[in-house]
Parts: C-alpha cells; sequence; structure tokens
C-alpha cells in the first residue's frame, strides 16, 4: 500500500505541475498585422495598440476600426506509433480600436483578446495521465490481489480525454502627446481579464462486475484581473520613424473555483473491496485516511479557492519605419517579452533559456489611391528546454508569414484583409515512456474595416 501510496501522489504532483499556461501574449490585433506583421511604426489606426505614440501624427478627428479573424491550429504530440491530437479552436476573434486627435494630443483604446485565446482538446488523453493510471494499477491490482477474495483483472481499458481554455480580454487606453515637432510620448493602462478552465479524466474499467478501477478527475475554472502600464516615445522626422514601447510586466494570479478534484481507486473497485466482509468499509477508510496526506499537498494548487499565476511578461518592442517613396514604407521591428521574470506555476518561468525574441520585418506598396499590398514576416524564439515543455502545455519556435491588402472604398473607409501562416519547429523531448514530439500548425484569415471621420 505504501507504493501505492506513492504512486498516487507523484501523479497527482505532475498534474498539478502540467497546468500552467503557456507563454502569454498576443500580439496580432488589427489585420494590418496579419498582412504586415511590423506594425510598431505605424501612424494608421492600429497604432492605438502597436505605437500608441505615433498617433500624434495621424488622422485629426476620430478614427474606429472594427476586426475580426479566425484561426484554426493543432497542438498534436507523438509517442512512437501513437500520435495524441489537440485540436485548438477558437471562435471568430473580435478587436476594436478608437482613437480622437487635435492638434498635438490624442486619445486612443483598444479592446481585445490580448492573451492565449481559445480552446485545445486531446480526445484520447496526453500520454503522462494515461500512462499514470496505468503505473497506479501497476502498483495497486498486484498488491490487492493479494489478499483473499480479490481477483482484479489486468485486462483493463482506458476512457481518457482532456481540454482545457484561456482567454485574457484587454481593454486599454493611451494618452498621447507631441512634445516637439520630431517627438511625441504616450503614456497608458490595460485592464485585463484572465477567463480559463481545465477539464479532464482518465477511468480505468475493468470488463466485468469490478468496473471502474482508478480515476483522475479534474475540472476547474480560474479567473482573475490585472493590469498593465505602458509607455512609448516617437521621433519621425522626414521619412525616418523610430518608436520604442515598453509593457510591465502584468499580474495576473487567478483563483480556483474546483468542481471537480479526485483521484484514487475507481467506484467499482472500492465497491468490490467494500462487500468483502473481512475488509468492508473499514479497511477502505483505512486506506483512503492513508492517502490523503500523501494527496494534500499536492492537491493544494487546484482546491478551490487556491491561487495560480499566469503572469504576462513585460514586452519591448522598437522599430524603424521608412517612407521610400510616398508609395512605399518598410518596417523592422524587434519584440523582448520577459518571461523569465513572469511568474508561473511552480516557478516554470525559471527553466527557461532567455525570455522570447521576436524579429520582425514589412513592407506595404500603394499600387493606387485605392488600392494597397503589403507582406511580412516573424521569427520568434522562445528559449525552450524539456523543463519547461510539457505534453500538456508546450510551445515550439516558429517562422510566420503574412499577406494581404486594403481597399481604400472611400476617403472614410478602408477595408483590410489578411492572412497569415506559422511554420513551427519540432520539439523532441526525452520522457519516461521515449521520445515525445511536439508539433503544432497555425493559421490565420482575418477582415476589418477602417473609418475615419
Amino acid at each position: 500500500m505504501k507504493k501505492t501510496i506513492a504512486v498516487i501522489a507523484f501523479i497527482w504532483g505532475a498534474i498539478i505541475s502540467a497546468q500552467a499556461g503557456g507563454l502569454m501574449t498576443n500580439t496580432n490585433y488589427h489585420i494590418a498585422f496579419d498582412r504586415m506583421m511590423a506594425r510598431g511604426a505605424t501612424f494608421d489606426i492600429d497604432a492605438a495598440y502597436s505605437n500608441p505614440a505615433g498617433l500624434a501624427w495621424g488622422h485629426e478627428g476620430w478614427q474606429l476600426s472594427l476586426n475580426f479573424q479566425k484561426p484554426w491550429q493543432y497542438r498534436d504530440i507523438k509517442l512512437g506509433d501513437t500520435k495524441y491530437e489537440g485540436k485548438a479552436s477558437a471562435p471568430i476573434v473580435p478587436a476594436f480600436f478608437a482613437s480622437y486627435k487635435k492638434d498635438r494630443w490624442a486619445l486612443s483604446t483598444m479592446i481585445g483578446i490580448v492573451g492565449s485565446g481559445g480552446f485545445v482538446e486531446y480526445k484520447q488523453g496526453v500520454p503522462q495521465y494515461n500512462f499514470m493510471v496505468q503505473s497506479v494499477l501497476g502498483a495497486i491490482i498486484p498488491q490487492l490481489n493479494q489478499l483473499p477474495g480479490i481477483d482484479i483483472p489486468q485486462n483493463y481499458t482506458l476512457d481518457s480525454e482532456m481540454k482545457g481554455k484561456q482567454y485574457i480580454y484587454g481593454g486599454q487606453v493611451n494618452f498621447t502627446y507631441k512634445i516637439i515637432d520630431c517627438l511625441s510620448a504616450a503614456v497608458g493602462i490595460r485592464v485585463n481579464y484572465y477567463d480559463g478552465y481545465y477539464r479532464g479524466h482518465v477511468i480505468a474499467n475493468a470488463p466485468n462486475e469490478y468496473g471502474e478501477l482508478a480515476k483522475l478527475l479534474l475540472d476547474v475554472d480560474q479567473k482573475g484581473w490585472g493590469f498593465t502600464p505602458m509607455l512609448s516615445v516617437n521621433y519621425h522626422h522626414g521619412p525616418l520613424t523610430l518608436t520604442a514601447r515598453y509593457e510591465f510586466r502584468t499580474k495576473l494570479n487567478p483563483q480556483n473555483s474546483t468542481n471537480v478534484l479526485d483521484a484514487g481507486l475507481g467506484n467499482g473497485l472500492v465497491a468490490k473491496v467494500a462487500a468483502v466482509p473481512v475488509y468492508g468499509e473499514a479497511t477502505l477508510i483505512k486506506i483512503k485516511e492513508a492517502l490523503e496526506p500523501q494527496l494534500a499537498s499536492v492537491k493544494a494548487p487546484f482546491e478551490d479557492g487556491a491561487r495560480t499565476r499566469y503572469d504576462m511578461p513585460a514586452l519591448l518592442s522598437i522599430a524603424a519605419g521608412y517612407e521610400f517613396t510616398p508609395k512605399l514604407r518598410a518596417t523592422l521591428e524587434y519584440h523582448f517579452f520577459d518571461d523569465k521574470n513572469a511568474k508561473m506555476a511552480d516557478d516554470r518561468q525559471k527553466e527557461l533559456k532567455h525570455g522570447t525574441n521576436e524579429f520582425l520585418a514589412g513592407i506595404e506598396y500603394d499600387i493606387n489611391e485605392k488600392f494597397t499590398i503589403s507582406c511580412g514576416g516573424q521569427r520568434t524564439d522562445y528559449g525552450l528546454t524539456d523543463g519547461y515543455q510539457k505534453d500538456t502545455s508546450f510551445a515550439c519556435d516558429s517562422w510566420s508569414i503574412g499577406l494581404g491588402g486594403a481597399w481604400n472604398i472611400n476617403n472614410q473607409v478602408r477595408l483590410n484583409a489578411g492572412y497569415f501562416i506559422s511554420l513551427y519547429s519540432d520539439y523532441d523531448k526525452q520522457t519516461a515512456y521515449g521520445i515525445e514530439t511536439y508539433s503544432r500548425t497555425n493559421n490565420v484569415i482575418g477582415v476589418g474595416i477602417d473609418w475615419k471621420f
């Protein structure tokens, strides 16, 4: 029984440590990003996020923008000949921008999904959970079968499924002021709301009267708030624009609302043991009492009311834009996300080699007064390690390519359309069960409309 207790305690420790969120921040809100990528030097309405200080050179008066994007993604795990398919999905993702400029100052706002954003489901479960239940039964069955009157079959089946959701909704307000003719600055703050859940089960079922042999059950909702102060500066002289933007770390500490948190022997096995007179309820109580001290510490993070850190990291963005001709513009941009100083559950951020580095480039060309085309690319390097990667939450370095265009319907209304694809590098991790290969695919299409008045 001591071996059984140790195995179950190990399982719950692994489950809880596996529930930390991934790298949390989104940067694509406006369709102009989808079609160009590097938008850190723009003066258009999407500057309300990517370059608030640049709005000092934007449209005089009001600007509004409404954008809709549809992402689709797969997050697959391969272990030997078995492929665990994770389908990630999200509904149509909206974002709203607004700004008002008068003379040397401007006010702006952006509302969107600023972190994570979607659902992922593994209908076959994930490797570590399935193997954990098998490990439990490997310890339980031989020991219990030594007891008179107990004969647990070895040919059980697993019913397994895991799914999760993470959304961080954000709304920000910026104030911009042109200090001198070539220099402006902006200050802002964003309010962030975290909404997520983790749901899953692994149940081992016997084909006879024993029924449910063992189980792992999890159903936890998580919600929390956080605030992000922001600063940005913009230098603009002739065809050259230089910008810098800094978002401070956002402390997110969501609280659990726990619906189900259970691990241990299955109901069928419990009923079978209880039905043997020599053991009965007294034996089961002793088993549960022996298990509880071992389970208490590892279950604590998912207990009702407990909190888990999912900080959004500080972000430094710098960009250089150049207007080669009145029709041709290009931008180079760099992002640094300070992930190693953004707290995650179990201090998982310490496993990273470094914070996230992103390198972006984009070019835009006006065919005529009506039509604009653009394209761009982005390289993302997370600093991943085996210690950071988990089959319940993993990332892969990537290259992204975007393209699209804009149609100036009239002097006030512009329609944007874009598409980008992320090409990920597979990540191989040596585990106790063999080499797990993590792979991802990602596509996004989007359409939006800008309005000036």
